[in-house]
């Protein structure tokens, strides 16, 4: 068969390790230090913007959401929803408000998506978990224009099963505009044959059903935009999964966009939001590669352009490159 079938245990186990593989942190440091970025990141967002924490969307411990309102509520706006990595295992909305400050002061309501990991959950779960928050939200919040989701790692995997929804079983149609997907795990079957499976207890079937690489749902004319986001020092088996997953999308008719993101790994990928002083000449992170598609890359360089022009924030390009991502679609 070829590919992550033809790998040792020990060599599987290595790919499906981010830790592993970046070359700034040893794997037994940069966990801790990826926590520590995100909580502090968090903190700061909750001191600087209007919240709502803890809403509950259900009935489990892990049903809530925390919400970020931009500077001003009044009317109609757009809502980004950020999903948590972790593995399925770990992490929580508690760490996921670090990407708000620039959002909310742009008028985009940003909500940090909590669920119920494993032990407790599993990945049926947690798929329904986040299509009934975002039923919740349209319910809740008659002012949204429009949903953008975010997922990183783990929450790439959710987000992305959001796509194969059939939403008649939730009596609502919640208005998705666009998804970013970074450094994403969209086919689980490989991830049955390693550690990761110790607390998720996937069989064969349930891995399956909630790969969104098996669910992928044929475009329809009101389909969102799909960003497709790895990082340069994403494991090779992390960034055949984002290859592949784009590819499988763009074949069904779906906009898609593949983005390789030179000089970060798996977890300042996404770290670098929190950075509202990230200095774009430091080092090489950020350095954007954008896909083959030159629309999208005129796209994403008007997009860099207009946020540093409103903004004057001198962020890293990977930084500029989602939240000018989604502020270019957000308005």
């Amino acid at each position: 068969m070829g590919g992550w079938r033809d790998m040792s245990a020990e060599v599987l186990e290595d790919q499906y390790s981010p830790s592993r593989w970046s070359p700034r942190l040893d794997r037994d440091t940069i966990i801790d230090a990826h926590l520590a970025v995100t909580a502090a990141g968090t903190e700061r967002a909750r001191a600087s913007a209007r919240t709502t924490l803890h809403v509950p969307y259900g009935s489990g411990d892990g049903e809530k959401l925390d919400i970020y309102f931009p500077k001003d509520p009044s009317g109609t706006f757009p809502v980004l929803v950020y999903i948590h990595g972790g593995y399925w295992q770990c992490l929580s909305k508690d760490e996921s408000g670090f990407a708000a400050p620039p959002l909310v002061s742009q008028g985009v309501m940003v909500v940090a998506l909590g669920y119920d990991t494993a032990p407790r959950g599993h990945v049926d779960s947690m798929v329904l978990q986040v299509r009934r928050s975002l039923a919740f939200l349209v319910e809740q919040y008659p002012g949204i224009r429009g949903i953008y989701l975010c997922g990183h790692s783990a929450g790439a995997h959710l987000a992305a099963m959001v796509l194969s929804t059939d939403w008649t079983e939730f009596r609502v149609v919640p208005d998705i505009k666009g998804v970013v997907l970074v450094s994403g795990v969209y086919d689980l079957e490989p991830l049955l044959h390693t550690y990761v499976n110790d607390a998720l207890n996937m069989s064969w079937e349930v891995a399956q059903r909630n790969s969104p690489m098996r669910q992928v749902a044929l475009a329809v004319p009101a389909a969102c935009e799909v960003l497709v986001a790895m990082a340069q020092h994403d494991s090779p088996e992390f960034r055949r999964q984002s290859q592949e997953y784009s590819q499988a999308l763009r074949a069904a008719g779906w906009s898609v966009s593949l983005l390789d993101l030179a000089g970060v790994d798996h977890f300042d990928v996404i770290e670098k939001l929190s950075e509202d002083s990230y200095i774009l000449t430091q080092g090489q992170g950020g350095t954007v590669i954008a896909s083959s598609q030159h629309s999208s890359q005129v796209r994403i360089t008007a997009a860099i352009g207009r946020w540093y022009l409103s903004n004057h924030y001198p962020r890293s390009a990977w930084q500029c490159q989602v939240c000018c991502y989604l502020l270019t679609h957000l308005s």
